[in-house]
């Protein structure tokens, strides 16, 4: 059973930067579709990237095209997340997933993950 660790968050003003990493353990995620997600208070968690089994295949939600970059070290079972020009809006609990059998129809979708990690906190404010 793959089990998923985030770890990064924190604090920060807008327009700042930060990484968010996911450790992977008890399995490899060479096999999986690995994304991220977050949640605000009150809302329904929302799809925010994905990064392909293999090769360099990448997803992003609308709202941080271009702002975020998802990156998947098969190598060292690890994802990360880069995040420039942080707005309010970007506060959440950001959480990772692993899927062996996600279809790209559905890599937005919260049901197409098997696992998840119990989510790093991010915070933009000022």
């Amino acid at each position: 059973q793959v089990q998923l660790v985030e770890t990064g968050g924190r604090s920060v003003q807008p327009g700042g930067s930060l990484t968010l990493s996911c450790a992977a353990s008890g399995g490899t995620i060479s096999n999986s579709i690995m994304a991220w997600f977050r949640q605000a208070p009150g809302k329904e968690r929302e799809f925010v990237a994905a990064g392909a089994r293999r090769g360099g295949n990448t997803w992003y939600a609308d709202a941080v095209k271009g702002r975020f970059t998802i990156s998947k070290d098969n190598a060292k079972n690890m994802l990360t997340l880069q995040m420039n020009s942080l707005q309010p809006e970007d506060t959440a609990l950001y959480y990772c997933a692993a899927g062996s059998r996600v279809i790209l129809s559905a890599i937005r979708s919260t049901s197409a993950y098997d696992y998840w990690g119990q989510g790093t906190q991010v915070t933009v404010s000022s």
